[in-house]
């Protein structure tokens, strides 16, 4: 294959960091009929029950480019490894993408853990990495804020901040309990509880937290109950969501809210959860139309996912196409004599919005502005929204 070398040097990006200007030049992923894209997701591990939705979605963009003849003349090969949610897992399937495969830039890998243990490793080796699924701020830490990563998932801090702001004012909360992933995600979705607290000069009423694999939630809600807790915030994802729920349930706990996440409001909460999350209230980061809101648009884009993968087409599918749109907006916009900084710069003057998106977007210093964010509410199986949407910048 005759590969294009990336031009790190030669461009408006000389203005840059000094880390980025060091990057050696770096020959791969481009040949005059391909372009290699790869990621990481959890096939594997514990919440391997997200992937199938996640691949489905990145891969009919891909396929709808390449059925379209490509870009620019070239198809695109997208390289998919599992990294079972371990950071050691990702670090070998990252070496594996970046030196065998040489891909030209990383799409949409999975999970805070195994992303901030390989954002590094990517930038380093000049290497595009575009809208992670993970802890958007701690990636950001562990890269070194580089210009080639662009993170489009909302802060958990801040967006966390802004549901429970909004529960203050809307649901009249004034005890809150705090049950909680240990680990990064579970500190960062802390902090926003915290300071939204703070500011309405309220403090947490009870906090537990658990591990990655936990199953049994009874401890952790019954130290909500005590407490006397009128709404739970649950840093979660969508398996213990419903577990909290269900807990909830179960005690016949009549008088309290659950708000999850983001991360734990996804359809796949709803679909899964069934009446166990019927009042589950959730923070929002994409659109989930209900059925009898869906545009033509909308519908079109559902069929031929279920022509293409034979299953019925979840939220996070259509979010994570729109990323792959985004990117490949990007890739198109570069033109022809592709690089890596002619797609920095594309993809930082850039705006999108997606099928999937509250409103129109663009980056600032390689993050999505606005953090659209909704507050959603389980109403007979569908997520439908109670809040305005809103910018957690502005929304204080």
């Amino acid at each position: 294959m005759t590969l294009r070398r990336r031009t790190l040097l030669s461009s408006g990006l000389a203005g840059l960091a000094p880390a980025f200007l060091a990057l050696p030049a770096r020959a791969g992923g481009i040949s005059d009929k391909e372009i290699v894209i790869g990621t990481h997701l959890d096939l594997s591990g514990p919440v391997s029950v997200a992937a199938p939705p996640i691949r489905n979605g990145l891969q009919m963009r891909v396929d709808e480019l390449n059925e379209a003849g490509g870009l620019h003349g070239r198809k695109i090969r997208f390289v998919i490894e599992d990294n079972a949610s371990q950071a050691s897992q990702a670090v070998r399937a990252v070496d594996k993408l970046i030196r065998r495969d040489e891909i030209f830039a990383m799409l949409c890998p999975f999970g805070s853990g195994p992303t901030v243990a390989t954002a590094k490793k990517l930038v380093d080796a000049g290497i595009v990495c575009f809208a992670p699924y993970a802890a958007s701020a701690l990636v950001r830490q562990a890269a070194g804020n580089s210009p080639l990563l662009f993170t489009n998932n909302i802060h958990y801090d801040t967006s966390t901040a802004a549901g429970i702001r909004w529960a203050v004012e809307n649901l009249g909360s004034k005890k809150v309990g705090f049950i909680y992933q240990e680990g990064p995600f579970g500190d960062l979705v802390g902090k926003g509880v915290k300071s939204a607290l703070q500011a309405r000069k309220l403090t947490l009423v009870a906090e537990a937290s658990y591990k990655v694999g936990d199953i049994d939630f009874s401890s952790q809600v019954a130290r909500m109950k005590a407490a006397g807790a009128d709404l739970i915030v649950a840093a979660t994802t969508t398996r213990e969501t419903i577990a909290v729920a269900a807990e909830v349930k179960k005690l016949g706990w009549t008088d309290v809210n659950v708000l999850t996440s983001s991360p734990g409001r996804a359809e796949l909460t709803a679909t899964l959860g069934k009446a166990s999350v019927e009042g589950l209230y959730g923070i929002g980061t994409w659109r989930i139309t209900p059925a009898d809101q869906v545009s033509a648009a909308e519908k079109t884009w559902a069929d031929s996912y279920r022509k293409r993968f034979k299953l019925e087409p979840q939220d996070i599918s259509l979010a994570f196409y729109d990323y792959a749109s985004w990117f490949f907006q990007g890739v198109e916009a570069a033109g022809r004599t592709l690089t890596t900084d002619s797609l920095v710069k594309a993809l930082q003057a850039s705006k999108y919005r997606g099928l999937s998106s509250y409103d129109a977007q663009h980056y600032s210093n390689g993050h999505v502005d606005p953090e659209w964010i909704q507050v959603e509410q389980v109403v007979k199986g569908q997520w439908i929204g109670r809040s305005g949407v809103l910018d957690p910048a502005k929304s204080a």
